[in-house]
């Protein structure tokens, strides 16, 4: 599939370089070659956005359409780990916090645990187990209460309830919505391992209750790494007396052993279920039970002490994961932190929600700088949404802002790099653009988008931008398409200079 792939992706590419013989107008049109290839697909023009900006002047060298807005997909984390890293700062880090106003009396907590979140994205299943060990190592062995699950960062504390499921896999680690606590990601790691005769299934972290079974699961001939194709959706049974059992559907290939990590229980069953195994592993006492704070949103808790912390990475090392690996849950985690820390100053009502806050914070931002926000619509800041949208200039002036901002250094190494890693690791092999451009990918249904920075032939930085919005595209038609447009936008300094595109195929040194 990669060499097919591969194949129609230079097919493309070189029909682009025998059209750039033909001297090009500058700023206002589709190339020749992908409008040729779109129409052979019946898209339209209007289904493509594209802007490229010169950085050193802010010279346009190619427009169409550039303040369209369309579904960026998860090109639209450009915009938002730039804001974040602006107005949070580099080193900001999220935090959870054990919290009591109980005194503590030969080794008993005399009243509830509070374990409050704010916005870590790091607080793993282990990252509890460390954090309440440090209520061991404090000499605390029993909590005479209960622990109530703070999730009040946010308003409102539970994001999740009450939207349907962005897709067909709501399972999956992509569609997390998170909240404040964002405990272990609500995920269990699978490993699957069938050696002929047996499906074997190991879950982390083990819950109280919570049991896996794969009996209904298939054994077919499909090769190991197809296995997704035979996977479906898990379904959760709650027993009489209170267990969980995931009953695994659909088939898995014979002798194949592979890891996945799914989202399953509520996440408050969740907490129930591991807070006190853990504890206990530790050799602790739960006298209650776990609880979830039921107010919308919590201010910090009022007269308490803290009593462990955990710190999560710096925003500056989160930000890739932001846009190497288009991690949607950290990317919406940091789009909510920008709204739980919003100044009063922005004027919001008193009850606004989080996501309304934030969203108002990245507009002001834009608008401060000089940005026009018209058109731009903000859900969750990651660009897994059917309503988000952006146009192409939009996302370029936010490539410029991060390329002048002091932190550009952070934002541009997070970035994915041509035919190395990230979702470009198998693009732009053998052209210019290797191991040079910087590039943000964007894929839903009907979006195939880039965004980020590449050098042209001459050297000269450019910031730029392609979106393409249509039901009759594919992934392997119109990536080569999308491609082939920025490829174009780099070479057309080359033309000028009398450097004809015969560079562009051929991988620079260094």
């Amino acid at each position: 599939m990669l060499i097919n792939h591969l194949s129609g992706q230079i097919g493309v590419i070189a029909a682009l370089l025998l059209a750039l013989a033909t001297p090009l107008r500058l700023g206002a049109q589709i190339p020749v070659t992908a409008a040729t290839e779109l129409k052979k697909l019946s898209i339209p023009a209007t289904s493509v956005g594209i802007h490229a900006v010169r950085i050193r002047d802010g010279r346009v060298t190619l427009s169409h359409q550039p303040d369209q807005p369309l579904q960026p997909a998860s090109t639209l984390k450009v915009l938002t780990a730039i804001a974040a890293l602006d107005m949070l700062g580099p080193t900001h880090t999220g935090k959870v916090e054990l919290r009591s106003a109980a005194p503590v009396e030969s080794g008993v907590l005399k009243g509830d645990l509070i374990l409050r979140g704010e916005a870590s994205p790091d607080f793993t299943w282990q990252e509890l187990r460390e954090t309440l060990q440090s209520l061991r190592f404090a000499g605390i062995r029993e909590i005479a209460g209960d622990v109530i699950v703070d999730r009040g960062y946010f308003s409102p504390t539970r994001l999740d309830e009450g939207l349907p499921p962005f897709d067909e896999t709501p399972e999956f680690r992509y569609n997390v919505i998170p909240d404040a606590l964002l405990l272990n990601t609500n995920l269990h790691k699978l490993q699957l391992n069938d050696d002929g005769a047996t499906l074997r299934i190991n879950a982390t972290p083990a819950l109280d209750g919570v049991s896996f079974d794969a009996g209904a699961m298939i054994r077919s001939q499909r090769k190991c790494p197809d296995w997704e194709d035979g996977w479906k959706l898990p379904v959760l049974e709650r027993t009489p007396d209170g267990r969980f059992i995931v009953r695994l559907q659909g088939d898995f290939p014979a002798r194949c052993s592979t890891t996945t990590q799914i989202s399953v229980l509520d996440r408050a069953d969740f907490a129930a279920r591991l807070i006190p195994a853990l504890w206990r592993e530790l050799g602790g006492t739960l006298t209650g039970g776990v609880r979830e704070s039921v107010a919308r949103q919590t201010p910090l808790p009022a007269n308490t002490r803290v009593l462990a912390t955990h710190r999560s990475r710096t925003l500056a090392e989160v930000t890739r994961d932001i846009n190497k690996r288009s991690d949607n849950p950290i990317t919406r985690l940091a789009f909510l932190t920008l709204g739980a820390t919003a100044p009063v100053s922005l004027g919001h009502r008193g009850d606004a929600t989080t996501v309304e806050r934030a969203e108002a914070r990245v507009r002001a931002w834009l608008r401060d700088r000089g940005v026009n926000d018209a058109g731009l619509v903000l859900d969750n800041g990651s660009g897994l949404s059917r309503t988000e949208r952006a146009s192409a200039a939009q996302l370029v002036a936010a490539l410029r802002i991060a390329h002048a901002s002091d932190w550009a250094p952070e934002f541009i190494t997070a970035l994915p790099i041509a035919a190395t890693d990230g979702g470009l690791r198998n693009r732009y092999v053998g052209t210019l653009a290797a191991r040079k451009a910087r590039l943000k990918t964007g894929t839903l249904r009907n979006t195939w988008a880039l965004a980020g920075f590449a050098p042209d032939a001459n050297g000269d930085m450019i910031a730029l931008a392609v979106i393409i919005n249509d039901d009759r595209g594919t992934g392997p038609t119109v990536r080569p398409i999308l491609d082939a447009i920025v490829l174009d936008i780099l070479a057309r300094h080359a033309a000028e200079a009398g450097d004809w595109p015969d560079r562009l195929t051929r991988e620079s040194p260094g």
